[in-house]
């Protein structure tokens, strides 16, 4: 029974989560301080994982139905899990995010209150829209590089627009994750490569503003080839195993590019010490879900 709870918070994905904290707090130069005060970022990593493990909760709540038929092996379909005890746990868990995040300081509680609204309304609306759908996904995972930005809340004006390059890395992956059960359309993953490729420009980009291209660059080598292969299999067999293939990449290739925004605003160390949490992502993600 607890696996199959655990199971609706995609614990592969929540390791993820974690890494956007950590690039915001480098990114806020939170890592540059000499004597850091370790509790802001225990309360923020907890706020994540409280925050998108209630999201992807509520995600599987409001698809039971669709998944009753799509995915019927799910633990809500299967009766492994009653939709009203998953309610009471996504609840939980968004609640104890929200609370965490306020924990850290005032301005990371009302980015986990937007994270929490922008999850729902993903999880209900969002995600039926072509358009708005994999913005609304996006905006999520930008929010949550932003959480870890405000662990410095005076830093989060200077750079609250790094939070446009998760939107537009996750909406390349809702858009082509759209396709996984059914298949889905060449076009579409042409699409989502160059939007890969822009995400990688613009880190590639801040980190030679920076003086730290030489740092940053074995990571976004590693992200783009952790990305790249998977996504062309696709791009020319667009069926539904090779879709969910790209996808998952994707989503676990976070870590990487994580370890390289900490790599263009910390250190090579700090950034491998990110990195090595991919191990742990992929190892999950054969036991879970990530999709």
């Amino acid at each position: 029974m607890f696996r199959a709870f655990l199971s609706l918070t995609r614990p592969a994905n929540l390791v993820t989560a974690i890494a956007d904290v950590l690039a915001g707090m480098a990114i806020a130069g939170y890592f540059l301080t000499s004597a850091p005060d370790p509790a802001p970022v225990g309360w923020l990593c907890l706020a994540t994982l409280g925050l998108y493990g209630g999201g992807v909760v509520f995600n599987d709540v409001f698809d039971a139905e669709l998944d009753a038929v799509e995915r019927p092996e799910r633990a809500i379909p299967s009766g492994l899990v009653s939709k009203s005890a998953a309610t009471g746990l996504g609840a939980a868990l968004l609640g104890l995010g929200i609370v965490t995040a306020f924990l850290a300081n005032q301005t990371a509680g009302l980015i986990a209150v937007g994270i929490a609204v922008a999850s729902l309304v993903y999880d209900r609306f969002g995600k039926h829209h072509t358009l708005l759908g994999p913005l609304n996904m996006g905006l999520c995972r930008g929010l949550n590089l932003l959480l870890g930005v405000s662990i410095f809340p005076e830093q989060l004006g200077p750079w609250a627009w790094v939070g446009l390059v998760p939107v537009a890395y996750i909406a390349a992956i809702t858009m082509i994750s759209r396709g996984e059960v059914h298949g889905g359309k060449s076009g579409t993953m042409r699409a989502a490569g160059l939007l890969y490729a822009l995400v990688i420009g613009c880190v590639a980009a801040l980190a030679q503003q920076r003086g730290q291209l030489g740092t940053a660059l074995p990571f976004l080598l590693l992200f783009g080839y952790y990305i790249f292969p998977p996504l062309w299999r696709a791009v020319r067999n667009p069926i539904g195993p090779n879709i969910g293939m790209a996808v998952r990449a994707g989503v676990l290739s976070l870590i990487v590019m994580n370890a390289a925004w900490v790599a263009a605003f910390a250190s090579f160390p700090l950034a491998m010490l990110v990195f090595c949490l991919l191990p742990l992502s992929r190892l999950l993600a054969k036991v879970f879900a990530v999709t």
